[in-house]
């Protein structure tokens, strides 16, 4: 039983807790469900993040959009004792390869942990000259968490999808998908003709802004107005392709509009899927703060200064 000052203390705090709910609810923000946050850094333009592995040492996974599954290098497989379960065919910008699949991993960032249904071992990633990365991060991470990423700062948080509110000054970019890529629609804007809208991939495993397929270049006549110059190769599973390099005069994504953004232009092919123009990379969403909110398909964007 309380007594009489408790009484009134309680009352106070509750008449206190009533009168400030509405300016706590309207203060909420990406913060509100933060179950980690971490350095990153960019390693070759490529957004490296850091990890362990069944208590192993720390390794540094690349972030990508663009990949459905979540991979580790051959390497790591005995030594991180996981159990083989199949195999599975991985597609990328140049072809396909076969690929084992193991389970048994479990992911810590930071205290926060994700255990993936299986992860793949790519086996050219074992001929490579050069180990760059320990393993690649997919659709899966993102599917687990609200990722947000801050590349001024180079800190990553991870949000509870249940649990995330955002109320910051950022645009909310709608999002679709194409099994597990994410797919945004955007503009190339010109001084002396109509715009080009067309559909795109957010991959943010591609260090470059963009990378436009041969078709959707020709048929557009991009060539005409955007500056080609130097060629160039793009490498991922299956080899490399040969590339044009352009600078579109506006990109807009959004309402937001990025000018004299560089793009690569395929010689043959295309980095993405029938219907869709190509893919907008890590170089791109270097310019914004952004908020990748699968479970809501949405993209969050906030211009950085």
């Amino acid at each position: 039983m309380f007594g009489a000052p408790a009484k009134v203390l309680l009352l106070a705090l509750t008449a206190e807790l009533l009168l400030s709910s509405v300016d706590m609810r309207a203060a909420e923000s990406t913060t509100n469900s933060a179950l980690a946050q971490f350095n990153f850094e960019f390693r070759q333009g490529n957004l490296m993040v850091p990890l362990r592995i069944n208590d192993s040492k720390q390794l540094a996974f690349k972030l990508d959009t663009g990949f459905g599954v979540t991979t580790i290098h051959p390497e790591l497989v005995e030594s991180l004792q996981l159990n083989r379960m199949g195999t599975i065919t991985i597609i990328g910008i140049a072809g396909e390869e076969e690929s084992t699949t193991y389970r048994g991993a479990k992911f810590d960032f930071s205290g926060v942990t994700y255990s993936p249904r299986y992860v793949v071992a790519i086996p050219s990633e074992a001929k490579r000259q050069r180990r760059t990365r320990d393993g690649i991060l997919g659709a899966g991470f993102f599917r687990r968490f609200v990722v947000e990423i801050d590349p001024e700062k180079r800190v990553m948080t991870l949000h509870d999808p249940e649990k995330f509110t955002y109320s910051g000054r950022g645009e909310v970019v709608p999002l679709s998908f194409r099994k597990d890529t994410p797919i945004v629609e955007a503009a190339i804007n010109f001084t002396n003709r109509e715009s080009v809208q067309a559909r795109y991939e957010i991959d943010s495993g591609c260090d470059g802004e963009l990378c436009l397929g041969h078709d959707f270049v020709k048929n557009n006549r991009l060539d005409e107005d955007t500056g080609t110059g130097g060629r160039g190769a793009r490498s991922g599973v299956g080899g490399s392709v040969g590339t044009r390099h352009g600078v579109l005069p506006e990109f807009q994504l959004g309402q937001q509009k990025l000018e004299r953004l560089p793009a690569n232009f395929f010689q043959n092919g295309s980095p993405v899927g029938e219907g869709l123009a190509g893919h907008i990379g890590m170089g791109t969403l270097r310019h914004f703060k952004v908020i990748f909110d699968y479970s809501r398909r949405r993209m969050i964007l906030e211009l950085l200064k």
